[in-house]
């Protein structure tokens, strides 16, 4: 018998949605209709979702998805599943796609210049003077970076506003955000610009899709998800560097789970070893 094979996407839009609760009824049954499990959330500012389901059903998803005038020109960011990414189906409605809690951010207006994964490779070829400026929580960086980072040690993407102020001495130097899929970078960079940074730019589609196409070379490590993978390298290919340590023993490895010694729980890599000593850490199961 063949093996099913299964996809998982990662996709965004920014919008003005003035019936969030319609829309989440009609998504929710589209969904459903290709048994898809995963989570979208809806805001009044637009829409944010990762979902799995059989390659076949994803293809329909999309397709179905792309009919509708807001979903038309949406990209869609993929990579290889399992079929047990998620364990349900979760539609909800929120005061925002991706929370940074700074009120109103005309983001079709006011977000920064994209850059291409194509450009970014070239600037790093051409060894131009840029810094990266990562706009994910720290222990998705730990898992996987750019060359030229500087990581602010977030813990949520709400941290941003006052984090900002560590920032001052980049408000003239060429600074290109990067996150997972773009959607952080758009609403990020709208409240870097207000703050005064001048030549601010961000990755377009995210670093998901630089890695798909350029695996292995100026960004380090693999991708953190929030799925029950954990961490994807996008494309797998031989001699990938693992970036990622142990935060008791510093071996790199890859493997994440949830520290609960601590409130709010947070999460940590720890190896094979050492996660047999330290009983108060839990296998990461995030959906």
């Amino acid at each position: 018998m063949k093996k099913e094979k299964y996809t998982v996407i990662l996709f965004y839009k920014f919008a003005n949605i003035k019936n969030p609760g319609k829309l989440k009824i009609q998504q929710r049954k589209i969904a459903e209709r290709f048994s898809l499990q995963g989570r979208m959330l809806i805001a009044p500012e637009g829409v944010n979702a990762t979902f799995e389901g059989t390659t076949k059903n994803i293809r329909g998803y999309i397709k179905k998805l792309r009919k509708s005038p807001m979903f038309k020109n949406i990209v869609f960011k993929e990579s290889q599943g399992n079929g047990k990414a998620f364990t349900k189906l979760m539609v909800k409605t929120r005061a925002e796609t991706v929370t940074l809690g700074v009120g109103d951010l005309n983001v079709k207006r006011n977000t920064s210049k994209m850059v291409t994964a194509t450009q970014l490779q070239k600037m790093y070829d051409k060894k131009e003077d840029f810094v990266v400026l990562d706009l994910r929580n720290d222990y998705e960086i730990q898992a996987g970076y750019f060359e030229k980072t500087i990581n602010l040690k977030m813990r949520f993407f709400r941290e941003l506003p006052k984090k900002i102020k560590k920032l001052q001495h980049l408000k003239k130097k060429k600074v290109i955000t990067v996150c997972t899929g773009d959607i952080r970078c758009e609403k990020g960079t709208c409240l870097l610009k207000k703050e005064g940074f001048e030549n601010i730019y961000q990755l377009k589609d995210g670093i998901h899709t630089y890695m798909k196409k350029y695996p292995a070379k100026r960004f380090k490590g693999t991708l953190f998800v929030f799925d029950n993978r954990m961490t994807t390298p996008v494309v797998d290919v031989p001699g990938r560097e693992v970036v990622a340590r142990c935060v008791f023993c510093s071996k790199k490895c890859e493997e994440f789970y949830n520290d609960d010694s601590v409130r709010p729980s947070k999460k940590v890599v720890c190896c094979s070893k050492c996660i047999m000593r330290h009983k108060k850490l839990r296998r990461c199961i995030p959906a």
